[in-house]
């Protein structure tokens, strides 16, 4: 059986949805080849007023799959102008001067283009960027604690926040299932 569109979004990004997390990344094909794009464009004029984006970061013509990507605005930006994380994306390739918006659509080139998954990727879904520079250090091995990604810092740490999200999705999903609808899910 499907899952509706609107089922995926909530357990997969329940976090940013709470306002526990800037920003969350799911794939989704629909029951033919636009359905996906269609949803995406009608839920980023849904959540827009709420300071929620919903982007396409990459579409495939031939299934119809799409990699959605939904982020609070506001808190990406301080992230993406972070001077630790601007010079990391330096390193990775990106042009330094591009605001925002530029990043995301390098960000995009990449998912499209590149044989290998960018995994700079966990700076723009707002994983700790020890994490981000140990997975690509250490190939994705020798994480301190795996959870939604793996992490390198301190285990403990990695392990309350991971239960937090455990937490905040179980009950996102629950009270959609209930009938709350996505906007009444939304913390400011």
């Amino acid at each position: 059986m499907e899952r509706s569109f609107e089922a995926v979004l909530v357990e997969q990004c329940a976090t940013t949805l709470a306002g526990m997390k800037p920003a969350s990344l799911f794939r989704y094909q629909g029951a033919d080849k636009q359905q996906s794009r269609e949803a995406a464009a009608r839920w980023a004029k849904e959540l827009a007023p709420y300071g929620i984006t919903v982007r396409v970061l990459k579409y495939c013509p031939q299934t119809g799959a799409c990699l959605i990507y939904l982020y609070r605005a506001g808190w990406l930006r301080s992230i993406l102008t972070e001077p630790s994380n601007r010079a990391f994306l330096a390193r990775q390739g990106y042009e330094a001067d591009q605001d925002c918006q530029g990043l995301l659509r390098q960000l995009s080139r990449r998912l499209c283009l590149e044989r290998e998954f960018p995994h700079e990727i966990g700076v723009f879904l707002g994983y700790p960027l020890e994490d981000v520079v140990g997975f690509i250090e250490n190939h994705g091995r020798n994480y301190t604690c795996c959870g939604y990604w793996k992490a390198y810092g301190d285990p403990e740490a990695a392990r309350r926040r991971f239960d937090r999200y455990r937490r905040c999705t179980a009950v996102w999903k629950e009270r959609f299932r209930r009938g709350a609808a996505i906007t009444q899910l939304i913390a400011a």
